[in-house]
């Protein structure tokens, strides 16, 4: 999640040389020899916390999987890495979560504290999955095809090869969120100027689903009603409608046509056309299939 969440090659690589430096401290302290009093601290804490919140230990009583349900009724898991100075340090945690998980811990602490530092986070990101899963079940999401519990945004089919792309903020999940449009221009346009005329009429009391219908004045593609084939046509270079798990996301500009392509297809078949211009990173040529 972290390296997902970079913006450029800089903080990547940043955040890639913490990743390792974290992976190898924890390789090493996985030969030290811990303690008799690290194992019955560790079993005592998951009898105190209850095995049935238990989904998985490893062998080497290193790695515990925890699990919780929130208020929704959704399942969620925590991996807690334990080293061997464990309860002196803190284990390390993982979560499916959009936003950081700090873990405040004193050495007096136990597993039952992390796990309910662990709902309090649940609890207070129900709102933003509320959100999503009313638009994970009621319109047909292009990206991401299957949603992890952290990812933020939703491409919502809109029409033939016209989309939006929301940024929910999981913070502030009720507020307008980022929305990029895909499409032609002609479909996109009109769009574009709803949501910027009707931007005062946001109801933060009101589903993001909701809003979203209302600002743009249309119904989304029901899952209930439309197959995904109905609306989501193949890239018309590779003739498939995934292409290292990213859908066409360029469509041509004419209203006769609207055939829509990847990105990388399109930009590798302009590239070979001796008609084509580039400017900067942009590059301008004829449809592969109209010629406009």
């Amino acid at each position: 999640q972290r390296l997902h969440s970079c913006p450029d090659l800089v903080s990547f690589m940043v955040e890639l040389k913490t990743v390792l430096e974290i992976a190898l401290k924890n390789t090493q302290d996985l030969h030290i020899p811990r303690p008799p009093e690290y194992y019955s601290c560790l079993v005592r804490d998951l009898e105190m916390l209850g095995w049935n919140r238990v989904a998985h230990v490893d062998t080497g009583l290193t790695t515990v999987t925890l699990k919780a349900e929130d208020s929704r009724g959704r399942q969620h898991l925590i991996t807690l890495k334990l080293n061997a100075k464990y309860p002196a340090e803190p284990p390390g945690c993982l979560v499916d979560f959009p936003v950081p998980f700090a873990v405040s811990w004193m050495p007096q602490n136990s597993l039952i504290d992390i796990y309910n530092q662990f709902l309090a986070a649940l609890e207070s990101l129900k709102e933003f999955w509320d959100a999503l899963d009313e638009i994970d079940g009621k319109t047909w999401v292009l990206e991401p095809e299957n949603p992890t519990r952290s990812a933020t945004s939703r491409r919502i089919a809109i029409g033939n090869n016209v989309s939006v792309n929301v940024e929910v903020d999981p913070r502030h999940p009720n507020m307008l969120p980022e929305c990029y449009f895909l499409g032609a221009d002609h479909e996109v346009n009109p769009l574009r100027t709803k949501l910027n005329n009707n931007m005062h009429l946001w109801d933060p009391e009101v589903s993001l689903l909701q809003n979203l219908r209302e600002l743009l004045e249309i119904d989304f593609p029901s899952r209930a009603m439309l197959e995904k084939s109905d609306f989501a046509k193949d890239c018309g270079i590779c003739y498939a409608y995934r292409l290292h798990g990213s859908a066409p996301d360029q469509v041509c500009a004419d209203p006769r046509c609207g055939q829509p392509f990847h990105q990388a297809c399109l930009y590798q078949w302009l590239q070979g056309l001796p008609t084509s211009r580039q400017s900067f990173n942009v590059i301008f040529g004829e449809c592969p299939y109209c010629n406009k």
